[in-house]
């Protein structure tokens, strides 16, 4: 699914216009990575929980010329889904 289809199946659900439905799924996602980058967890229980984890810094290979790199540390965004998400997938 898109996000163009997600927005137009909220607008249907609710029953409110395109443009209210993507405002709102802007508005969700830029609160999710406005929370997360500031280093805090977004929990929707039930569906899931958006935090952020630390990578350390490690060496690799570049697979073209197998020469050792050295790859720095950094923060990955993450999501542990909720119960009754991966028992609706199940």
């Amino acid at each position: 699914m898109t996000k163009a289809e997600l927005v137009e199946k909220m607008a249907k659900d609710a029953d409110i216009s395109k443009a209210a439905a993507g405002k709102t799924l802007e508005s969700l996602i830029d609160a999710i990575v406005k929370t997360v980058k500031k280093g805090n967890k977004v929990a929707l229980v039930g569906f899931g929980t958006f935090s952020v984890s630390k990578r350390k810094a490690r060496t690799g290979r570049n697979p073209q010329t197998g020469a050792t790199i050295k790859i720095a540390a950094r923060k990955v965004p993450r999501f542990a889904a909720g119960k009754a998400f991966k028992e609706a997938v199940k």
